[in-house]
Formats: structure tokens, sequence, C-alpha cells
């Protein structure tokens, strides 16, 4: 973890604060859908990975307070960023429709955040960041492999990757924790 009293406020890019500001957001995001799927479907994968996503919603938070930045994250199932409120609705609302499709929402949030923890990891040098994003992109590794396991051991669907490739899929699948 990173000692957010070493970090120096005001030291960032707009890009790179902004970075961080999504990050808290979506890993609030996961959390939010995961609390609210675990409540509609009793499936302890939910609320075991929602525990993690709050503690990466921490990590990120440590980051916010060490650069003097303000945390953006309010109640539950609430966004101040509009893009992210209009994913958590839609998410919900296709979680709801069956278990199934409530671990699809669950592989679905975990493959994008990936692509975004990258992608944020790639737009910084801070190296307390990237430390943070290498450490919740190997998390997202284990919660993708859990959801699509738990898919395929409760309802006998093997889930097909929306937002990675296929090959990027495969490697992440197919490796361990």
């Amino acid at each position: 973890h990173v000692d957010p009293t070493t970090l120096v406020p005001g030291t960032l890019r707009e890009e790179e604060a902004a970075g961080l500001l999504w990050m808290r957001e979506e890993e609030k995001l996961a959390r939010d859908v995961y609390l609210a799927l675990y409540e509609l479907w009793g499936q302890p994968t939910f609320q075991n990975i929602a525990n993690s996503e709050q503690t990466h919603m921490d990590a990120v938070l440590d980051l916010l307070q060490g650069y003097g930045i303000t945390d953006p994250a309010g109640v539950q199932g609430q966004f101040s960023n509009p893009d992210l409120q209009a994913l958590y609705d839609q998410l919900i609302a296709q979680g709801s429709q069956s278990l199934a499709d409530a671990l699809k929402v669950g592989a679905a949030i975990e493959e994008i955040d990936i692509l975004d923890l990258r992608e944020r990891a790639a737009q910084t040098d801070e190296a307390a960041i990237q430390t943070v994003y290498a450490s919740l992109e190997n998390a997202s590794n284990n919660h993708l492999r859990s959801f699509t396991s738990t898919l395929l051991r409760r309802t006998g669907e093997t889930y097909q990757p929306q937002y990675l490739s296929a090959a990027e899929y495969q490697a992440i699948v197919g490796s361990t924790n």
C-alpha cells in the first residue's frame, strides 16, 4: 500500500487527477452494484467482491487525500459522474433479470475496470498511482475469474467477454490468482 502522507498535493496533471476521480467512482460503482445484486440474489460472490471493492475505494481515497483532491464519492447508488450514474442504472437493470445476468454484469464490470485501469496507468508517471492501479488490476483479474467460474458452476453457462479481446480474456481466466 501507498503511504498518502508521502504524496505532494497539487503535483498532478489534470489528466492524472481526473483519472483518480474516475477510478474512485468506478470502484464505488463496482461495490454498489455488487451490494445491490447480493441483496437481490443472495449469491456470496457478490458480497465477498463488494468487500474487496471497498478496499479498492479506500486505496484510491488515500491517493486523493494525499494529493489534496476532493473525494467525489457519495451515497450508495449515486455518482457525481453522469456516465457512471447511467452505467450503474443500466447494470442494475441487467443484473436484476436473473442470477446468470447478475454474474455476467459482475464479469463485465471487471472487464471495464481492467481496461480503465490500464488506460489510467498509462496516463501517469506517478509511481504511487501506478502501484495502486497495478494492484487494483490484479484484483480485478481475480474478480473476473471468480464471476466467470461462479457463472459456469451455478448456471452451466460459459461467459463470453464483452469488452476485452478474446485473447486478453483467455490470458486472464487461464492464469491463477
